[in-house]
Formats: structure tokens, sequence, C-alpha cells
């Protein structure tokens, strides 16, 4: 999560924290368990612990994994825990970094002091937010297919990556089909489903009701809106046709290749708030809790209790800035076109959030590596990329919500903030990308200003 000026560039001087990755140290070798998305462990016997760089760790978690170059460009190494999430550097030190890790918590987090007392990061071996997703169905490696697998279905299954119903249960009956093999009808039910729906269909599809009346109805209950359709999804995974079956890759190929639908997948996560819209007859507000999700696409803003995305924005599509004043909170700005009233505006958002910086940086840095892909020739010739369905469907989790969210239109005059009525010249902020048709684009005035 961290771009060319992320949480680990400037560590504190703390020396105090212990890594719940490192299971012993002595004078010189130390045993370091790395996890990988299906929480398996990966012991290393490793010399030099202190020392040793994210770079040359990646490389023994690749030896031990016996996995391909590819794996290189695929996974990075990241400190993970409940309270933030640092990808590192190849040039990071991880054994350094655990030990300042309260330091990056006091700064990049709000945690109450108890629980940054107690916190401990774990190394983990996970996707490469710089990796395009593009690359991902080329490659032919089957563990290296898995392990993007399994935490692509994590993603999903702790509803991270938002996703409507249907799209649960056609990512779903996949899992079926590598967990329970083919569909076999009359043997496979829901029933069959039921007592394993968690780990098919994210939790908040799987509720269902607790009490007498529930337990009365029990066995004999029909099948859930989410059991039944996962059935169904489960019934339509191709088989095929001819002698050959298909392989465990291709089942993880199409898994991963549905995810690519989702306008976040492979995002780097970030904990805000944002302002709720103003309310009732005393206009009460308040805010909401938000994860934003960066990736080398664009931004998204979640919706953290709800699941749904309130703002999706491509890299054309906005522009943005930071603060971090000593006196106030940190906050992340994003503007972008917009209308009130049917009259065309650039709104901004306020995403409050001590992780300001690292958003600001991430940004910043996917935008430098899509310009630098840019010049580069075109690649041998391909399918277009499949439309996203999800985006047209009405309703959709993973469409914005505008309407859910409180954007101010104003427009920057001397020293002072002023509405503007109808129209703006000029963007409140002067990081932006800029790149053809689609980009962002500065409302222009017809005449002259009408300032409120």
């Amino acid at each position: 999560m961290d771009g060319p000026e992320g949480p680990a560039a400037q560590p504190g001087p703390a020396e105090r924290s212990r890594r719940s990755s490192v299971s012993s140290v002595g004078a010189r070798a130390a045993d370091v368990l790395v996890y990988l998305a299906d929480d398996a462990a990966v012991p290393l016997a490793v010399e030099n612990l202190a020392s040793l760089s994210a770079h040359e760790l990646h490389r023994a978690v690749r030896e031990a994994l016996q996995l391909p170059d590819i794996a290189l460009e695929a996974f990075a190494l990241w400190l993970v825990s409940p309270l933030l999430e640092v990808q590192l550097k190849p040039k990071h030190q991880p054994y350094k970094l655990g030990r300042q890790w309260p330091e990056l918590l006091l700064r990049f987090t709000d945690a109450p002091d108890d629980d940054v007392a107690v916190d401990e990061p774990s190394l983990q071996f996970r996707r490469n937010v710089f990796f395009p997703r593009r690359r991902e169905l080329q490659i032919q490696d089957e563990e290296v297919l898995r392990l993007l697998y399994e935490e692509a279905k994590g993603n999903v299954l702790a509803a991270r990556y938002p996703c409507d119903l249907e799209d649960c249960e056609a990512l779903g009956a996949l899992v079926c089909r590598l967990q329970l093999g083919p569909y076999r009808p009359g043997q496979t039910t829901a029933g069959t489903l039921r007592e394993k729906l968690d780990s098919f269909l994210p939790t908040h599809f799987c509720r269902r009701g607790h009490g007498f009346l529930a337990a009365l109805r029990g066995r004999g209950a029909k099948a859930g809106a989410g059991e039944q359709g996962l059935l169904d999804a489960y019934r339509r995974v191709p088989e095929a046709s001819g002698e050959q079956e298909p392989t465990v890759s291709t089942h993880h190929r199409a898994y991963l290749r549905k995810c690519h639908e989702l306008p976040f997948y492979g995002c780097a996560f970030f904990h805000g708030e944002v302002d709720k819209p103003a309310q009732g007859l005393l206009h009460r507000g308040g805010r909401k809790p938000v994860s934003v999700a960066i990736s080398l696409e664009g931004v998204h803003v979640i919706d953290s209790r709800e699941k749904h995305v309130l703002l999706g924005l491509r890299f054309q599509e906005l522009s943005w800035d930071h603060t971090s004043p000593d006196e106030e909170e940190s906050v992340l700005w994003l503007e972008f076109d917009g209308d009130h009233e049917g009259t065309p505006v650039n709104k901004l958002l306020k995403i409050y959030s001590k992780q300001a910086e690292l958003m600001s940086g991430l940004i910043e840095y996917c935008i430098e590596l899509g310009q630098a892909a840019e010049p580069g020739p075109p690649e041998a010739p391909c399918a277009p990329p499949a439309p996203r369905p999800q985006l047209r469907r009405q309703g959709s989790v993973v469409s914005s919500r505008l309407q859910h969210l409180s954007t101010i239109d104003y427009v920057e005059e001397g020293e002072h903030i002023k509405r503007v009525k109808p129209r703006r010249t000029a963007s409140f902020f002067g990081r932006q990308l800029s790149l053809g048709p689609g980009s962002y684009a500065m409302v222009q005035p017809a005449g002259s200003l009408e300032q409120g």
C-alpha cells in the first residue's frame, strides 16, 4: 500500500515491538514464518534477519515454494495486522519495520494506546498492488494461480470486495466445484451446501434466522435465496464435453476472470471516514466509516458497513490532494465532475484519515506507472476486455451512490473559498491526470462567474 513515500520510508525510532512472524531469534539465525493467503505458513530459517531485505526474503519464499520468476512481479511481502497493512518495497527490512510497528500505528491510525501496545504484524506473501490484472490470466503456473485465487476468494468472502448476490453465487459456484467436485444431479442439494455456506458466500448473504421458530423450521425449511441461487450456479459450472477433464487451474482462472469484472480488484485498502449528508429537521449529519480502495486503475470509496461503493473514479476523472495540518485532521481531497440540481459543477469529497498521506502517495505512484507504460509498443493483439455488467446493473453494489455522500461544490478565490453559481473556471487542486478523451475536465464558464 505504500507508494514512493509510504509508511516505511520514514519509520520511527522505536525498538520495542516483537513480530509474530518471528518464532525465535538467536545471535545470527532466526526462524521466520511467512503466511500465505490460505493461512498456511512457510517456515524459513534465515541468517542475519535484522539486516535482511524484503527482496531477499521474497526470494527465499519463492525458492521454498518453487515458484517461477513471474512470482517476483505478481507477489509482494506485506506487514499486516488488524490495524494497518503495508506492502513492503524490495529495499525495506521487514524485521526492523516490525520492531518499529508501534510508531507506524501512532502515525497512521487512530487506534487506542492499549490496542497499539498489543498489536503485532505478521509477514504475508500477497498480491502485488502494482501487478497489472491483464497479466494474471497469462500465468500458466498452477501454484501461482492458486495463491491468487485464494487471496481473491478471501477478499470476496470477507466482503472487502463488495459483490452483488448473483456475482457472489457465480463465484461461490466455482468454489463449490473446486471443493466438492462436479455437480451431481440428485446428490448435490441446497442442504448439502447449507452446512458450509459461509465457505462459498460472504457472511452477510449467509445470515439465517435465530431463535425458537427458526429452530422449529430446521431441516424441513426450504432453501434460502442464497442457497438456491448458489445451487443453480453450481449446476451451470461448465464441464468438459470431451474426454479431457477441466483442470483445477481452469477453475482458478475462471474465478480470477470473474473477479476482474470488479473495478476494485487488486486494490490496496485504507481506513477513513466521510461526512454523511445532513438529514432531518435538525440537519444532523455525522460521519460514516469507509474503506478507500486504490489500484492501478483508480479510486473507490466503499461503505464499510453497508458493503457497497459510494464513489468510483478512474484517475482520468479526478484531481486530488491531501492536507495534514498539525491543528486539524488529515484529509484526502478528491475532486471530480458532477452536477448540482442539473447544473454542471466540480465536487469535492473530504476523506478524513491519518492515512491520507499514504493514499495520496499511492495515487501519484499509480499514475506515474500508468504514464510510464503508455509510450510502450502495443502488445500482441488480444480480445478487448469484457464489459462490466455490474456497472450497468440497476442498484449494483459497485455503482456509485453520490446521494449517500456529503460533497462540497466550491472554488478557491484568493484567500476565500466561495460557492460557484453555476460554473467553475479552475480546479481546486493542481494534482491530476489528463490524458486524452474521457479525462477529468474543469467546467468552463459561459461568460462571467456569478459568485454567491
